[in-house]
């Protein structure tokens, strides 16, 4: 199947889960199940169809992108000092 467009990629298409996952417009939409991992390239498909980049940043379905948060992670990391 070859997704040409992001209204293709309907999270209520995409994900089977009982209960679902949470969709892409949800704040929690990262606790969705992973159905593509491709670690070596830095980045996975969740099944609400976000891409999940390794440094936290995020593309939406909608073709919208989210900012990497690593910076926010790392200064509330536990071995640096605040």
């Amino acid at each position: 199947m070859m997704i040409t467009t992001a209204e293709s990629l309907s999270p209520t298409h995409v994900c089977t889960h009982n209960p679902s996952c949470p969709t892409a417009d949800q704040v929690d939409r990262e606790a969705a199940h992973v159905i593509a991992a491709h670690p070596e390239q830095g980045w996975s498909l969740l099944c609400n169809g976000v891409v999940l980049f390794e440094d936290t940043g995020e593309l939406l379905p909608d073709g919208q992108s989210i900012d990497a948060r690593r910076s926010d992670l790392l200064a509330c990391a536990s071995h640096r000092e605040h």
